[in-house]
């Protein structure tokens, strides 16, 4: 229990202080040529702010995905989560590496963001297994649109990031497909509203903070 506990708060402040944590998986890249473009420093601090909010996003997702486990009752929801946890912990990786590559830093506002997401995330557990799983599908719902407008706004010439949130954008649809066929029911609009709401204020935050 003793080695869990502190495993378990090494990684908690190595996601929330940006340090990159060893991935499973290497970090995608794109090829040869695009990676030797070069950004200018207005390029350089967009970019590197845009993969401060996305490192964030990757920070409240662990927590969500812990907090769930914690309380759901489950054993199946409790594997799944585990899983998609996993995934989650590459994304978290490649994030901070490309992080610090672009000269960029982790938010200050993790330790808050983390500890607000795991209270959330171990409240939702308590609820029905088809309200979490519902729960997995709508955040990754928002994920997605949330990565879809970064692919947007980054440089076009940022290869290297474009490569990694390209990667993570398949894997959060495939979290929120697998939960729906696994019995998660669909989020109203109003609560997925308010989702994308607190989704606005965590990015608009971080993105200087």
């Amino acid at each position: 229990m003793l080695d869990k506990a502190i495993i378990s708060a090494d990684r908690v402040l190595r996601a929330c202080l940006g340090v990159p944590l060893p991935g499973a998986r290497p970090t995608p890249r794109a090829d040869k040529d695009a990676q030797a473009t070069e950004l200018d420093d207005r390029e350089r601090h967009h970019a590197a702010s845009l993969m401060r909010v996305n490192h964030t996003g990757e920070v409240c997702a662990q927590a969500l995905y812990k907090g769930q486990a914690i309380t759901s009752r489950s054993k199946a929801m409790k594997d799944q989560l585990r899983q998609a946890a996993s995934e989650e912990q590459d994304h978290l990786s490649w994030c901070a590496e490309r992080l610090t590559e672009l000269g960029g830093r982790a938010s200050f506002l993790n330790p808050a963001f983390f500890a607000a997401s795991f209270c959330l995330g171990a409240g939702v557990g308590l609820l029905s297994e088809k309200t979490g799983l519902g729960f997995v599908s709508a955040t990754e719902d928002e994920v997605c649109e949330h990565l879809g407008r970064h692919l947007r706004s980054l440089p076009e010439a940022d290869h290297a990031s474009r490569a990694v949130l390209e990667a993570m954008r398949g894997e959060e649809s495939g979290h929120g497909s697998d939960a729906i066929r696994a019995g998660g029911k669909e989020f109203p609009q109003a609560i997925k509203g308010l989702m994308r709401l607190t989704s606005k204020v965590m990015t608009a935050s971080t993105y200087r903070i």
